[in-house]
């Protein structure tokens, strides 16, 4: 287990016959994320909740249950005892039963992704073996897993020297896409227009590195919360006015966007000058930055 880490979830991962004991942990970051508490603003102090019932008042944790509406105002409850009656084969156990490629796996049904460890130096080989072999065929293995009472669809794949489990959806908890875009136009598009588009996109295309993104937001949070602890007033900056609504020739956006022929051709030429600004000669030779190296290819996340 990794020092001061607490598991999400402890069980086996069964391939067929082999089983071997694993430990889950969130993959997600979550002081990475700002949050903030409900304050009461006369006193500065947090506002606290309290379970209640009308007509009754507060209620004892202990005599709050589970219930299901079946009717309004009328529900079914259930003890954690007799949640627990229901027993499933999966409920400490992930059988991989069906595999597939990773890109296989719509981005839509991801939900969550979880570190998968060897629950201990006697899990450790068919651990890997379950990895090595996950990474040699490009294969994910779909099953199932059963927590806080429900039972997930989940997909387990090779990462770098070890394995990450993604939480997925069912099929019935995705809106059906049609839904959206059946009244799409369908006319014909101009073929020179997508062309164009299609051009821009591989000129900017690349490998997907998330450290090449930033929370902007966070980052000015941040500073704003900063200056705000120092005792500073912050005023609100005015909303700039709207853009005009002058119809933009996309014909014309698509072609500024790219430049001309011409025109790259003398950038390119200037960037040859030996009169060329400093500035330009040295982002030409500068080497460009390595990525790391992927041990697999994922379309969901």
């Amino acid at each position: 287990m990794p020092a001061g880490r607490r598991a999400y979830w402890k069980g086996y991962l069964r391939l067929s016959l082999v089983s071997v004991g694993i430990e889950l942990f969130d993959a997600e970051e979550k002081k990475a994320q700002i949050s903030f508490n409900q304050i009461h603003k006369p006193t500065g102090r947090r506002i606290n909740y309290v379970k209640s019932v009308q007509g009754v008042g507060p209620v004892d944790k202990d005599d709050i249950v589970s219930g299901y509406e079946i009717d309004k105002d009328r529900y079914v409850t259930l003890d954690p005892e007799e949640l627990d009656a229901v027993k499933l084969e999966s409920k400490r156990t992930i059988e991989l039963n069906r595999f597939a490629p990773m890109e296989d796996v719509d981005a839509r049904f991801v939900e969550q992704p979880y570190y998968v460890v060897p629950a201990d130096e006697y899990s450790a080989e068919g651990y890997m073996v379950i990895r090595e072999a996950l990474a040699k065929t490009g294969r994910v293995g779909l099953g199932q897993m059963t927590h806080g009472g429900k039972e997930h669809l989940i997909a387990v794949n090779a990462l770098g020297d070890g394995l990450v489990l993604y939480r997925l959806r069912y099929a019935n908890e995705v809106k059906a896409a049609d839904e959206f875009f059946s009244d799409l136009p369908r006319g014909k598009l101009d073929k020179e227009m997508v062309d164009l588009a299609s051009e821009l996109i591989e000129r900017k295309s690349g490998d997907f590195d998330p450290e090449d993104y930033a929370d902007k937001y966070a980052t000015e949070l941040k500073k704003l919360i900063a200056r705000k602890a120092k005792g500073e007033r912050i005023v609100a900056t005015p909303e700039p006015e709207p853009a005009s609504s002058n119809v933009i020739n996309l014909m014309d956006a698509l072609r500024k966007s790219l430049g001309s022929k011409e025109s790259a051709r003398e950038r390119e030429a200037e960037g040859d000058d030996d009169d060329a600004p400093r500035e330009t000669r040295s982002r030409k030779s500068s080497p460009a930055r390595k990525k790391p190296a992927r041990s697999h290819s994922r379309k969901a996340g």
